[in-house]
């Protein structure tokens, strides 16, 4: 029996050689759709075993105090428990976990079970220590089992119990396929189901105040029906509201993830060409198209259902097929003012991201302005530029407030006309003039949401321009490496070798690498000097992965990158860019050292971490910091000079462990007694180091 396993669970835990067989079955059972490759068997590295599935997983532990909540949130995953076996997790079907066993059946435990077996297994450590607490505080016998588990999880809040690797698709796989892994297009189609339902018993209503009303014949019987159609009416109208915020929410954050998975994937010299201008208005774009573009799909597609409907009740209604035609005239109407109004959306979006841009450039080479440029020619143009966005936004807000108003009211006074042929051919017909009636106010609403929704719609598809390179970004597809190569082995007697290297940046008819060659072996120390703009750095993007050579060939422990994959390389070859290329994210100071690692840190990793640090002298700064290695550093926390920025890069760069560390002018910024210090630590701790420094 493995440890940490008691006889009940045991019967579910699959064996380690079928460890990628267990993720394969999940994401089958999920329906995550998965490439028809056979995944490495590698115990290791399950990250390994999804990047070949083409899914995306992290370690996730879980400590005694929040199991429940975990699970419920946790599935389809794989459950390692402590301090062995693996549990293949479904999910959860109200308090019942679903576990898919090694003979791929699946059955379903009790939650409260579930965590009493797993807190079992790990308790024989703390079964002394709990039954010196029994006898000395006498508890009978009768309740020894109740109050050994009580003590049981409470010595276990605290305790990583079990870790969690859950499945789910890249942010940059098929949006749709996303969506379904995600459940959204069920809940889709149950909001669509539930507000037909809605507008059918508004209809039911509708028919029994005309039919009572009109007729005079409304006596309580009628009424009661009336009551109980709108009663029925206030489950159904709660469900489609808290659904269609759900599929916003839900929906908002898929795409955030996407556009963010984008922005990190592209390419760095295209960043650099944009300016910081541009970049601004995309991500101002990007807040639009997600609030516009979630909501104005679920008001198109409310308002088509309620169009159908109103459309249906007006058939049968006192203005028959003529109601019918007169609404899909209107409709034409909205859909050429529409066109009307995104033209006119367009160009303001032009102009405003213009002058976006212009303002942001302006301000971030403000200094050079003031140094270079004339004071009489620090606001040329910018009267120009608000007068004609002042033009635009005024032939805006004309052919919005045409589409918008025009289009709702002006439908209830083209609907009367259309009730005319009944009212002069003088028939008594009460019913069908209620639910004549009746359609004009659903089209009327319907009308509403579908002009809003064009609009949003609109305003969508024109910063999708700005926003589709990010999107499609994050669909390119990263290096998985070969399936039965483990990347994770030892290190080779040569760690690095570059054979015939060119590379040439796009648009420039020169290389900046010809033909260069070098070998690297573990242990050496190699220092590369080299005027400005003589290609040091570009070489250590090309020999770190960030860049593709033009040609030639790189190997790192005798594999290319082809066959290590993206996270293999990086294990390899780590580089420390220049401290202007580096960043500092606005979190604690231990994920911003550990973010190339893993996340969450052990007490392992956040021990070694303080210890590089005060190896590189930055000891008086942890000192100083009150929350220590957890303390918020960047742009929201606590300020960093640029030596002990580059110290923090530098530390990154040796907590990863791989086999060639490069720093490129890490050290620049540093006084000769500081150099000295982290120079010192770099060479006792990388196992092969390139520093790249000016002569």
């Amino acid at each position: 029996m493995a440890r940490g396993l008691t006889s009940g669970l045991l019967s579910y835990a699959w064996p380690v050689s079928r460890l990628a067989e267990l993720v394969s079955a999940l994401a089958q059972r999920a329906g995550l759709p998965i490439p028809a490759v056979e995944a490495p068997a590698s115990a290791e590295s399950i990250d390994r075993i999804c990047a070949v599935l083409h899914l995306e997983t992290d370690a996730i532990e879980i400590p005694g105090a929040a199991f429940n909540r975990r699970m419920r949130a946790a599935g389809p995953a794989v459950l390692r428990l402590q301090p062995g076996g693996w549990i293949g997790l479904l999910g959860m079907r109200g308090r019942q976990v679903r576990l898919l066993t090694p003979d791929l059946r699946l059955v379903r435990v009790p939650l409260d079970r579930f965590r009493r077996e797993i807190l079992r297994g790990l308790g024989s450590s703390h079964d002394a220590e709990i039954d010196r607490i029994l006898e000395e505080c006498a508890i009978p016998a009768a309740r020894h089992h109740d109050m050994r588990q009580v003590l049981l999880e409470e010595r276990l809040s605290e305790t990583t119990v079990a870790t969690t690797w859950p499945l789910r698709l890249p942010p940059g796989s098929p949006f749709l396929g996303q969506m379904h892994g995600a459940g959204l297009l069920g809940r889709l189609a149950l909001l669509t189901g539930a507000h037909t339902g809605e507008y059918a018993l508004w209809v039911v209503a509708w028919w029994l105040l005309g039919r009572g009303a009109l007729n005079g014949q409304f006596d309580r019987g009628w009424l009661a029906a009336w009551a109980l159609v709108l009663l029925t009416l206030l489950p159904l109208h709660l469900l489609a509201t808290w659904l269609q915020g759900v599929l916003a929410v839900s929906l908002g954050g898929l795409l955030k993830q996407r556009l963010l998975a984008g922005a990190l994937r592209l390419d760095p010299d295209r960043i650099r060409a944009e300016g910081a201008g541009k970049l601004l208005g995309r991500v101002i774009e990007s807040e639009l198209v997600e609030s516009l573009a979630v909501g104005g799909g679920l008001f198109s597609v409310l308002a088509a259902c309620e169009l159908v409907l109103a459309a249906a009740v007006l058939a049968v209604g006192a203005g028959g097929w003529l109601h019918v035609g007169l609404l899909a005239v209107w409709v034409g109407l909205a859909l050429f003012l529409a066109w009307r109004y995104s033209e006119r959306r367009a160009a303001w979006t032009h102009q405003r991201l213009a002058m976006t841009h212009h303002l942001v450039e302006s301000m971030s080479g403000h200094r050079t302005r003031l140094a270079q440029q004339p004071p009489e020619e620090w606001h040329q143009g910018e009267d120009q530029a608000l007068e004609n966005y002042l033009q635009v936004s005024g032939g805006l807000d004309r052919e919005s407030g045409r589409l918008v108003s025009l289009i709702p009211r002006g439908w209830l006074l083209v609907g009367l006309l259309g009730m005319a042929p009944a009212f002069l051919s003088f028939q008594n017909d009460a019913a069908g003039v209620a639910i004549a009636l009746g359609g004009l106010l659903l089209a009327q609403r319907a009308l509403q949401r579908l002009v809003l929704g064009l609009s949003q719609w609109i305003g969508a598809g024109i910063s999708w321009n700005q926003v589709a390179p990010l999107f499609h970004a994050a669909a390119t597809p990263d290096e998985a490496g070969a399936p039965f190569v483990n990347p994770d082995r030892g290190p080779a007697r040569l760690a690095l070798e570059a054979q015939d290297l060119v590379f040439r940046y796009p648009g420039r008819a020169e290389p900046v690498l010809r033909n260069a060659s070098l070998r690297i072996f573990t242990g050496d120390r190699l220092l590369l000097e080299g005027q400005s703009g003589g290609g040091k750095s570009s070489l250590v993007s090309v020999l770190a992965g960030l860049r593709k050579p033009t040609s030639g060939v790189v190997l790192a422990g005798g594999l290319d990158r082809q066959t290590l994959g993206a996270r293999g390389w990086q294990r390899r070859v780590v580089a420390a860019p220049q401290v202007q290329e580096n960043h500092i994210v606005a979190a604690s100071l231990a994920f911003n050292l550990l973010l190339g690692r893993h996340w969450p840190a052990s007490e392992e990793d956040l021990s070694e971490a303080d210890a590089v640090c005060r190896e590189l002298g930055l000891g008086p700064l942890l000192d100083r910091m009150p929350g220590g290695l957890q303390q918020m550093v960047g742009e929201t926390g606590w300020q960093l000079s640029q030596g002990e920025r580059g110290r923090i890069f530098l530390a990154r760069a040796l907590l990863q462990g791989a086999d060639l560390v490069i720093l490129d002018e890490s050290f620049a910024a540093l006084d000769p007694e500081t150099l000295q210090q982290a120079l010192g630590c770099a060479m006792e701790r990388a196992r092969s180091l390139m520093v790249i420094a000016h002569p």
